[in-house]
């Protein structure tokens, strides 16, 4: 029959050897190093990351007020012959679950329309593609005036809206437009009939029922109605 004591001696002897690193006089020493820190409450133990053959991150949970899902890491390092470990490193870190900041954006790049108020400032970048640099001033470039000129197209007042689709007549023939400096690549103007698009841009194509040149819908002395009086017989009706 084998002898197994010899076996069962080496099994106690491993569960027995436990890493100084991450033993509970670990986790207590760890413990005790954040609650010196006093800035804030240290919570359960919820694991050990980064172990190596000297040294070990023992994590505890944060419950501070505004770091939700935040936790307190402990590096605490081991020497070989020590019985004990020394404190490294401690801080508050984003655990998983941490609110995190969105990634930076350039201001260029995250300001919107309507963002500008009075008093801001907003000058334009160096390399702005929008516009050209013509005897020392800037002017609006060819990409400038297409992009404005898209944005207008796509716009309320471009040829696409139900304005302009339902128009008999358009902007670019309208008294009541006034068109941009001809110099421009781009069709548009300004309206200034205040019973329509009045101070708005609009595109050359774009079209109103208040155009100058729109007929009215009938002779102004006709009256296609005839008078009834509803007290009276049929027969009294006033033609």
């Amino acid at each position: 029959m084998m002898d197994n004591r010899g076996v069962a001696s080496k099994r106690r002897s491993r569960r027995k050897t436990v890493s100084p690193l991450i033993d509970q006089r670990a986790v207590a020493a760890a413990r005790e190093a954040l609650e010196l820190l006093d800035e804030g409450e240290v919570g359960e133990h919820i694991g050990v990351k980064g172990v190596s053959k000297h040294a070990a991150t023992h994590r505890f949970r944060a419950e501070v007020e505004g770091y939700s899902g935040w936790e307190w890491n402990a590096v605490v390092a081991w020497a070989p012959g020590n019985s004990a470990v020394t404190i490294n490193e401690v801080a508050l870190v984003q655990g998983g679950e941490a609110l995190k900041a969105p990634e930076w954006v350039p201001y260029h790049e995250r300001v919107r329309p309507g963002d500008l108020g009075p008093g801001d400032i907003l000058p334009p970048r160096e390399d702005d593609p929008r516009l050209r640099e013509i005897n020392g001033e800037k002017k609006l470039s060819a990409k400038g005036q297409k992009a404005a000129m898209q944005r207008l197209n796509d716009s309320d007042f471009g040829p696409e809206s139900l304005f302009a689709q339902r128009a008999q007549f358009h902007c670019d023939t309208c008294a009541f437009y006034l068109p941009l400096d001809s110099s421009l690549e781009v069709k548009a103007g300004v309206c200034v009939n205040e019973f329509s698009a009045d101070g708005h841009m609009v595109a050359g194509d774009f079209g109103c029922g208040a155009h100058s040149a729109t007929p009215p819908a009938q002779p102004m002395h006709s009256n296609e109605q005839q008078a009834f009086d509803d007290e009276k017989p049929e027969s009294f009706r006033v033609r």
